[in-house]
């Protein structure tokens, strides 16, 4: 039986071989992230059965999700939902799901904006988007924090193309660049840019900024809890006491942002702040949240690079930048630099964010179906 003409066709989900069931996938990389894409439909419709179906197909909980697709880091256990939006202004909802390596837990809670980089051309892949010639805008509904992305793809002659000359840090080979502006999406997690009131706040005897602005984060200088800033993944990784610490820093600062019990959740994340050591604007190590990643998440780099812009915060007091509202602000990680231009006013006490643009790339990887145990999930809504 061949894949043709059944790939992502709504009947190949009830399919079975042999006790198990088919789920047509697309396995898409997006920034530095990568993980399987799927047509909503194509999933069960409900929440909880969605779920144990997504730890199956990634393999979880087992540290090297050897019985699924993941890539045994978080960076690979990423799964992204999509399909035609009703929502006014939008042209597909697009749903995020945080699947844990070694542990039973799925968390639509964060969104992600490397996984988002590849929605546009999954949406266009897939006819739920008409490309048009030169570029196509595909708007996106963030149903993770109920705030619309806009992406910009490159689309000649009313054709999806991958091939490009744009290198990202983190991603071995170039691609075609994909626009993601991400202005509206201050506040989209709980209503409000800073969360607590506060620009800078304590919380155990260390001064931090809590701040949501396309991902909730905790922002502690580096400093603060015996580091330097600079240290590799592995370095941070393994001091256990340090994760340990910024964990218990992160449940308080989670309740204050109204966030409530955040134990079962990868939001807010911690990101340790010092000021720029490679001629960038700041300094960073984003933890998701347990470990490090290796390269910031487009949310959260806008993230920093937007709070780097805000007068009284700590990732302000950190940050080398220039006069005027405008800033190309450069957010240093272990690979190298992310770049986010930015355009923020500050007015009598009130923040507001013009402009948070990021040039990122994607690429479609592979095409096919995956298989879960028929008695996880039968095929049947």
């Amino acid at each position: 039986m061949t894949l043709e003409a059944e790939v992502l066709s709504p009947a190949t989900t009830r399919k079975r071989a042999r006790g198990q069931t088919a789920i047509p996938c697309i396995i898409m990389r997006g920034g530095t992230s990568r993980g399987p894409f799927f047509l909503r439909e194509h999933l069960p419709a409900d929440d909880e059965l969605m779920k144990r179906v997504l730890l199956r197909v990634m393999g979880s909980p087992h540290v090297r999700q050897i019985d699924g697709i993941g890539g045994s880091d978080p960076v690979t256990s990423k799964v992204a939902m999509v399909r035609r939006s009703t929502h006014p202004g939008a042209d597909v909802d697009y749903l995020f799901a945080q699947v844990f390596v070694d542990r039973a837990l799925v968390d639509t809670s964060p969104p992600c904006g490397n996984m988002v980089t590849a929605v546009g051309p999954f949406a266009i892949e897939q006819g739920l988007v008409e490309a048009s010639d030169p570029e196509t805008i595909v708007r996106i509904w963030d149903v993770n924090t109920q705030s619309l992305i806009e992406a910009t793809v490159q689309t000649p002659g009313g054709e999806l193309t991958y091939d490009g000359d744009l290198r990202i840090s983190g991603v071995n080979d170039p691609a075609a660049p994909i626009a993601l502006n991400l202005a509206r999406m201050a506040g989209a997690k709980t209503g409000t840019l800073f969360p607590t009131g506060k620009r800078a706040e304590e919380i155990l005897g260390v001064r931090m900024s809590c701040v949501d602005m396309a991902m909730p984060c905790m922002f502690v200088p580096a400093g603060a809890v015996g580091k330097t800033g600079y240290e590799s993944k592995e370095e941070l990784d393994a001091d256990k006491a340090l994760v340990d610490r910024l964990q218990e820093l992160r449940i308080i600062a989670g309740e204050r942002m109204g966030l409530g019990d955040v134990r079962e959740k990868v939001i807010p994340k911690p990101v340790l702040v010092a000021p720029p050591k490679q001629g960038g604007t700041v300094s960073g190590r984003y933890f998701m949240p347990y470990t490090v990643a290796t390269a910031f998440a487009v949310t959260g780099g806008t993230n920093m690079a937007v709070t780097s812009c805000i007068a009284g915060t700590v990732v302000h007091e950190a940050a080398s930048l220039g006069n005027g509202p405008v800033h190309d602000v450069e957010v240093e990680h272990p690979l190298g630099k992310m770049f986010v231009r930015t355009e923020i006013v500050d007015r009598d006490g009130k923040v507001t964010v013009k402009q948070a643009s990021q040039i990122r790339n994607a690429r479609k990887l592979f095409e096919g179906k995956v298989f879960v145990p028929a008695s996880v999930w039968s095929g049947e809504s």
